[in-house]
Parts: structure tokens; C-alpha cells; sequence
């Protein structure tokens, strides 16, 4: 069973976006993932982004995928909300991988924007709509236009909140204009998807967070939003200038390099990156390590 949650924060408030473990030749570390994900559970995360963009999605196969799910439920399932990401630029393969994941136990399912083709409203509202039709799980929608191409507008959202599974909505739009319009008429769950975004996102509504950082920073993160719902503004303030040079390290080049990097560093199940991406460089390394001791994050 998945851990409690309410119609506010029906994924909890603080989630990871995990990365996907792979062993020294490449392969899925499905024991190296289950230590991860303990790892992070431990540390205070409400639910685990399983197959999403920082878990390199696009480069395992969907076989591997299901694996994955089936290996963090096992390992966090009875205390975290396991999300799987589906997303994909083909309805139908969207609607396999919410299957898959279903079976394998997942507890939600995120679904980002299709990408590349483009879609206009109308096909974005029936995609959408598709994916919730094709499971009992909630979903939380996926708005990265800068890697989708195209933006969901206000007017969508409110048409897919009154959809009964499509619940959240994780948003990396990164136009603070839109999103409290959005969250004011749709009543979706509102989820910061950009992490120096997350005290701001906060003030205008959002619920919690799917961080990158929360790999490194999750009691941080957790103190951040315990701070701001409980009313100390200040406290979470605080919180957030000091968590700055993480912010900024982690997202000084694509964010599942660094973060595997800074993994390593700590001693954290990662391993190597699938290509197309590509390792940091040393010099890349040495800058991160000087952005996350400024933001007081420790390393071995």
C-alpha cells in the first residue's frame, strides 16, 4: 500500500526525481537503485520520480523501466509514493508504459507534455485524458516547455483537473505569472519541477516539490516547506538563500550529470551515464564540489 495522502498533497509534499542506477558496463543496478532509493527515503522524501528525465527515461528500454518500478516498490513501496514516469510523444506507448507500471506496482504515474511533434490544446487534452483513462492511478501532469516544445495552457489544465485521476501537476514552466493563474482556477496539486523555484512556487500556492537536489539536501528541502506551511516565512526564507549555490551547482550543466557526479562523491549508488550524455568533465567536478560545500552539503 502506498503511504497516506490527502486531495492536497496526494504525492506528499517533498519528492525526488531519482536517478537511474547503471553498472560500471552499462547495465540496470536494480541493487544499486533499491540502496538508493532506501537512502533517500530515509532522508525524508515523501515519494520517489521513478523513469523520469533525471533517470535518463529516454535511454532505457521499456522492459527496464517496469524493472525499475518493480525493484523501488519492493524496496520503499510500503512507506514512499512510487511515480512512474509514462510520458512519451506516442499516445499509445504512453497508455503500454501506464500499464506496465501499473503491474509492476508503481503508485502513481507522471506524464510530461509529448515532445518533438508538438501537439496543439486539443491533442495535448486527449492524450492526457488517454493515459488517465487507462489505469486506476492518480497522475500527476508533466509542463516543461522548454524540453517539450510546447507549453500546457491555463485553459488546458482546467479541463484535464476535472478529469477524476489527473490530480497533480509537476511544473517546470518557470513563469510564475502562469502558474498562479493555473493554480488559482484548476485545483490541481501544484508541484515545483524547478528547484530554484520552490520557495516561490510555495507563496503563490504550490504544495510541495519534485527536486533534483533532494538527492543531496532532502531534510533541507523537508525543513523548507515545514517552515513555510507552518507560517515561519522568515525560517524557509533562510532556508532558501543557503540552499542557493546547490541550485546553482547542480544545474551549472544537464542535471543528471552533475547530480550522479555529486552521488559519487558521496558515496551513493549512480554510476556511469548512458549516452548521449556524458560524464562531467574535472573541471566541471571541481566546480560542484565548491558549490555544494557552499551550500553546506557534505561530502566523503
Amino acid at each position: 500500500m502506498a503511504p497516506t495522502s490527502t486531495p492536497q498533497t496526494p504525492f506528499g509534499r517533498v519528492l525526488t526525481a531519482m536517478v537511474t542506477p547503471f553498472t560500471a558496463d552499462g547495465a540496470l543496478d536494480l541493487d544499486g537503485a533499491q540502496r538508493l532509493a532506501t537512502h533517500l527515503v530515509d532522508a525524508g522524501n515523501d515519494g520517489l520520480i521513478v523513469n523520469g528525465t533525471t533517470g535518463e527515461s529516454p535511454t532505457t528500454s521499456d522492459a527496464e523501466k517496469a524493472d525499475l518500478v518493480r525493484a523501488i516498490v519492493e524496496a520503499v513501496g510500503d512507506r514512499a509514493h512510487v511515480v512512474a514516469g509514462v510520458g512519451t510523444n506516442d499516445t499509445r506507448h504512453s497508455i503500454e508504459l501506464a500499464h506496465a507500471a501499473e503491474r509492476a506496482g508503481a503508485h502513481g504515474l507522471l506524464v510530461v507534455t509529448p515532445y518533438y511533434n508538438k501537439p496543439p490544446q486539443e491533442g495535448l487534452y486527449r492524450h492526457f485524458t488517454a493515459v488517465a483513462d487507462a489505469t486506476a492511478l492518480p497522475v500527476m501532469l508533466y509542463d516543461i516547455p522548454g524540453r517539450s516544445g510546447v507549453p500546457i495552457s491555463t485553459e488546458t489544465l482546467v479541463r484535464l483537473a476535472e478529469h477524476p485521476r489527473i490530480v497533480a501537476n509537476k511544473d517546470a514552466k518557470g513563469d510564475l505569472g502562469r502558474a498562479g493563474w493555473a493554480i488559482a482556477r484548476s485545483g490541481l496539486a501544484w508541484y515545483s519541477g524547478d528547484d530554484m523555484l520552490n520557495l516561490p512556487l510555495l507563496s503563490i500556492g504550490a504544495v510541495g516539490f519534485v527536486s533534483v537536489v533532494g538527492h543531496l539536501v532532502t531534510p533541507e528541502l523537508r525543513s523548507l516547506v515545514e517552515a513555510y506551511v507552518s507560517g515561519d516565512v522568515q525560517k524557509a526564507t533562510e532556508i532558501h538563500q543557503r540552499l542557493l549555490p546547490v541550485y546553482t551547482g547542480v544545474f551549472r550543466t544537464q542535471g543528471v550529470m552533475t547530480t550522479k557526479a555529486a552521488l559519487a562523491l558521496k558515496g551513493l549508488p549512480a554510476g556511469p551515464l548512458r549516452a548521449p550524455m556524458v560524464e562531467c568533465t574535472p573541471e566541471e567536478i571541481e566546480q560542484l564540489k565548491i558549490d555544494l560545500a557552499a551550500g553546506g552539503v557534505q561530502l566523503q
